[in-house]
């Protein structure tokens, strides 16, 4: 697989030490208080082996576009992404670069205070000050000029966005950019890409009765050419 290069990375400005772990297809871009390359690629490497034995044994977990259920004794990420699935009605393989991020901020946050990881659009948080996220969704006339403000926590939390115009992930939607803030990034991951693929049959008059069906969805930021749609404990600020 060619390796793309993530421009917005570099856009970053944090008091935090940045680092990148990449192994495959999973490439991580991490702050936290120091840098914890080898602790990282070592979670990163260890999950990832999990999930491709499960795949091996399980490939519908890997085929699947509905959600795949999983015996109690199947490992964490694989738990995580099954009950995420459910959750928010996709595929298991929808919620992996949120579940990688979920697996390597808990190992982390046990050394560090913050960490904050961004896998492909997919962020696990845990901070203890307010940060910026900026969203880019392509070729909008919003892309890179507005961000949401997320808070500090006193636990780890997830943001995603997910695109039907950006990147190669599958996508059924329209959207330049759906956003979502979760409790975990698992979900954020999830329900970005279940309601990136709803904007394909819908307009913004009725996202409001989609996002009643999930109680767990905190925000939402969603951008398709020139149309805005916001909803939820958010505050949006301009970039400049």
């Amino acid at each position: 697989m060619q390796y793309r290069q993530r421009f917005y990375r570099t856009l970053v400005s944090n008091e935090l030490v940045g680092f990148s772990v990449q192994i495959e297809e999973s490439d991580l871009y991490i702050l936290a208080d120091k840098d914890f390359s080898c602790e990282a690629e070592d979670e990163l490497k260890k999950q990832r082996q999990i999930l491709k034995q499960y795949i091996k044994e399980f490939p519908d977990f890997y085929l699947s576009f509905h959600p795949i259920g999983c015996e109690e004794s199947a490992p964490e990420i694989i738990k995580i992404m099954s009950r995420a699935s459910y959750l928010c009605n996709v595929g298991p393989m929808a919620t992996v670069a949120g579940a990688i991020a979920e697996m390597v901020g808990n190992r982390l946050i046990k050394l560090s205070k913050q960490v904050i990881i961004e896998n492909g659009g997919d962020i696990f948080l845990m901070t203890e000050k307010e940060r910026i996220i900026a969203i880019y969704a392509g070729n909008s006339p919003f892309s890179m000029k507005i961000g949401i403000k997320v808070k500090s926590r006193n636990c780890p939390f997830g943001v995603a966005t997910s695109s039907a115009t950006v990147g190669h992930s599958t996508s059924f939607g329209t959207a330049d950019s759906v956003t979502v803030i979760c409790p975990t990034s698992a979900l954020a991951d999830g329900l970005a890409t279940y309601m990136c693929n709803q904007t394909r049959n819908i307009d913004f008059s009725n996202i409001r009765n989609i996002i009643e069906m999930f109680p767990f969805l905190e925000g939402l930021v969603v951008i398709r050419n020139e149309q805005l749609f916001v909803w939820g404990d958010l505050e949006l600020v301009y970039l400049t």
